[in-house]
């Protein structure tokens, strides 16, 4: 009899351990897709993870460990959609995004930066009379709104005593606006790196970047995990962070440029497009994931502009927002402390890190 009940707890735990072994799936979120609808995105380091399965390589010892990725047309307003539905455990997203989910109550922790110094074009018809900024009063302008895009876009109207009722904006993800430009629906578009291959072509042309302008202009995107997943699993979170900075450090290395992009070819988007949009810039200062003053700095600033232009009506407070422990431990236990350059709240950098100072010499 004793032997029965023996046998039978261990079949129960058994059991139980295969249940709970198949049901844990690390449910990943990015707020864009490739060309054609592919499943790989571009221009940072957790996309180039995603491209050479650096994850899936992580945990693939683990036989109760599942990877899924997502990737969202809708870009970041989708993806908050979905994790407000209990979807997802890991995501990029841009600064107003993530400021406006914190802002309603969604439970998740920045931690680590993903994406700054993102610049913004402005492109134009090739045949267009823009040729500035100034240029877009009352024009019928494409803009995605709802993403970093569109604060990054008021601030640089900002500078040119420009505001959104000064221009006929068109909201227009990324794959609308392309076709509206060309076809002449819209007059110009605001936009990332996807119009540079267009003007190789003759197609657009770009009449005004953030690349060499004011620092604390352009984009910046952070990394999240939820709440509910970091409390339950610290050690497979920390893993996470540890493999994605490890895939940043290699990104950043200029030795690796061209297979970087050969991996973010895998989203569609021309490799001389990256190049062009790197021009004069590095990986290392896109891809740096500290979260340091100008990071905190801009995400404060842009709390405050979104509350302004009554995008939010929540305060967030960014200091409680920020989970910085696995990213130390990461840098920690990879030696990269000193690897990339922490800057100051104006763009300036404070304490210069290794590889900045290797391509400087």
């Amino acid at each position: 009899m004793k032997l029965r009940i023996v046998v039978a707890l261990a079949a129960l735990i058994t059991s139980l351990g295969s249940v709970s072994a198949e049901e844990l799936t690390i449910r990943f979120g990015y707020p864009g897709i490739g060309l054609d609808n592919r499943q790989y995105s571009q221009g940072d380091a957790t996309s180039y993870a995603r491209a050479r399965e650096l994850i899936e390589k992580e945990f693939a010892s683990d036989k109760d460990i599942k990877i899924e990725w997502t990737f969202f047309r809708g870009a970041g307003p989708a993806l908050n959609e979905a994790v407000a539905a209990k979807q997802l455990d890991f995501f990029l997203l841009g600064d107003l995004p993530a400021i406006v989910g914190r802002s309603r109550g969604l439970g998740y922790k920045f931690i680590f930066a993903t994406g700054r110094h993102q610049p913004i074009y402005l492109a134009v018809p090739a045949n267009s009379d823009i040729k500035s900024i100034g240029d877009v009063r009352g024009k019928k302008v494409a803009l995605f709104k709802g993403t970093n895009l569109q604060l990054a876009t008021d601030r640089v109207l900002a500078t040119h005593d420009l505001t959104e009722r000064d221009v006929r904006f068109i909201n227009l993800d990324t794959n609308a606006a392309v076709p509206a430009l060309t076809s002449g629906n819209v007059d110009a578009v605001f936009g990332g790196p996807e119009f540079l291959a267009l003007t190789k072509k003759g197609i657009v042309k770009i009449v005004y970047s953030t690349k060499g302008d004011d620092p604390t202009l352009g984009r910046n995107s952070s990394y999240l995990v939820t709440a509910a997943f970091e409390q339950a699993h610290p050690d497979i979170t920390q893993r996470v962070v540890t493999t994605f900075v490890k895939a940043a450090a290699f990104a950043s290395d200029p030795a690796n440029r061209q297979e970087v992009f050969d991996a973010w070819a895998l989203s569609g988007f021309p490799k001389d497009s990256f190049d062009a949009d790197i021009e004069g810039d590095t990986l290392a200062n896109r891809l740096n994931p500290l979260i340091d003053d100008f990071v905190i700095a801009r995400y404060k600033d842009q709390v405050a502009r979104a509350k302004a232009y009554g995008l939010i009506k929540n305060d967030v407070d960014v200091d409680a927002w920020l989970e910085p422990k696995y990213l130390r431990q990461a840098l920690k236990d990879l030696k990269l402390e000193n690897y990339w350059s922490s800057y100051a709240a104006n763009g300036e950098i404070a304490t210069p890190g290794t590889l900045d100072k290797k391509q400087t010499n």
